[in-house]
């Protein structure tokens, strides 16, 4: 029946568990909650009056429980900027019900359940209790509309998110042990994990963004689910995984995401550049592990989105480049080769113009600072200052972060020419 958890990868253990977390009247409620209180109390009202459930869910909900995660921006002092909320309200009753209380609607996301609004600078988007499936082959969900809040959370992508607070009376929800997970750094996701990732295989990208983010430890089911249906991914857009590759970027350490995206075969599917970049070993021309060095520098790069990009793909060439001589390994001109290499694949995730110029760019000059080896006259100075253009600060730390070698005395050399430099 639509809006019933399938038989297929049901979890064992009750149907749902609730936390009383305070009543809303009093002084007793968390002070984590308190902005999310006061951003919906009079909405929670309007619903409640005309005889529907309102429940905050999502991010709002999961991050107010752990306060300040791991490369995530903590719940802002005087509330949230966007709220995610779930009803048993049809899209119809949740525009009327919106009506004289918002500054402004839209209806975008209406057939999928979704009605958007915005007040007093916070924005709302407020959805039909729903079970949305991906079918083989197709890029778009099919959605039907439910009446139980414990089978909105079932289809939702992990246990970590899968927990609503219950509007007034701040009861939360949590049907799948999400907090359990949080407080034990567990992934896991309300089904089976392949039951989930069916539904929609961005998922399996998304995992990636949540391990990094909140220092999690993926459950042993969901690593195999996504080595068995890495696949899956070909069915969603270019634009929708370029999102989730970003919001990855975004975290404060990428690399234990792109470790997983790797480990798993996932990468294989929208950046292949990246596995390839584990060299193989040769036994007596010993040179770095390419990978483990790329990783590394993104994450010593500063949070900058495009940065980032920039670090992910500055050495992509080097196995196209590499050629083996006496007594080591060259990679002469991977930096050009690199940045043609890296057009074409931003190009097919479908960034725009500008983010790819910048990267590309990026990437084509990340070693123009070593071609100075013999000091900073002024003309060399001018130079490098003329070609980086508006790039020149993001240049210079894309090349102090490039240094990773465990030699100190080679390491402390580069931050003297650094320094020299700047």
């Amino acid at each position: 029946m639509p809006g019933t958890i399938p038989e297929r990868g049901r979890r064992s253990g009750p149907v749902a568990r609730t936390h009383y977390l305070g009543p809303v009247t009093t002084r007793a409620v968390p002070e984590r909650f308190r902005p999310l209180v006061g951003a919906t109390a009079d909405l929670a009202e309007r619903f409640g009056a005309a005889g529907y459930a309102l429940y905050l869910v999502g991010g709002s909900v999961r991050d107010a429980l752990v306060e300040s995660p791991a490369g995530s921006a903590s719940t802002e002092p005087e509330g949230r900027k966007d709220l995610d909320l779930t009803t048993d309200a049809r899209p119809d009753e949740i525009e009327r019900l919106l009506a004289g209380w918002a500054d402004a609607v839209w209806t975008q996301g209406k057939r999928f359940g979704t009605i958007g609004a915005r007040r007093r600078g916070c924005q709302y988007e407020i959805t039909t209790h729903r079970a949305e499936v991906y079918r083989p082959e197709s890029r778009k969900p099919e959605v039907t509309f439910g009446d139980r809040i414990e089978d909105d959370l079932s289809r939702r992508d992990f246990t970590v998110n899968a927990m609503a607070l219950r509007l007034p009376e701040l009861v939360l929800v949590d049907p799948f042990d999400g907090i359990a997970d949080l407080a034990a750094h567990r992934l896991r996701t309300p089904l089976a994990p392949d039951v989930s990732f069916d539904d929609d295989p961005l998922r399996m990208l998304r995992a990636a963004r949540f391990l990094a983010g909140y220092d999690l430890q993926p459950d042993r089911a969901l690593v195999e689910a996504v080595r068995g249906g890495h696949h899956r991914l070909k069915i969603v857009s270019a634009e929708r995984i370029r999102d989730e590759l970003d919001k990855l970027m975004a975290v404060a350490v990428p690399s234990k995401g792109l470790w997983f995206v790797v480990r798993t075969h996932l990468a294989e599917e929208f950046l292949p550049e990246l596995p390839g970049l584990a060299l193989e070993q040769d036994p007596i021309h010993r040179h770095k592990d390419v990978l483990a060095h790329t990783l590394a520098v993104v994450d010593k790069t500063s949070p900058d989105r495009l940065l980032r990009l920039a670090a992910l793909f500055h050495d992509v060439g080097k196995p196209r480049t590499r050629s083996f001589v006496s007594g080591g390994v060259t990679f002469h001109h991977h930096e050009v080769v690199g940045a043609r290499m890296t057009r074409e694949r931003m190009e097919a995730l479908r960034y725009s113009k500008d983010d790819v110029e910048v990267v590309v760019r990026l990437v084509e000059l990340h070693l123009r600072f070593h071609t100075y080896r013999l000091g900073w006259t002024d003309k060399a100075v001018r130079r490098y200052v003329r070609d980086a253009g508006p790039l020149l600060g993001r240049l210079n730390e894309l090349t102090r972060c490039d240094c990773t070698t465990r030699n100190a005395a080679k390491a402390k050399a580069l931050s003297r020419r650094m320094d020299e430099l700047e």
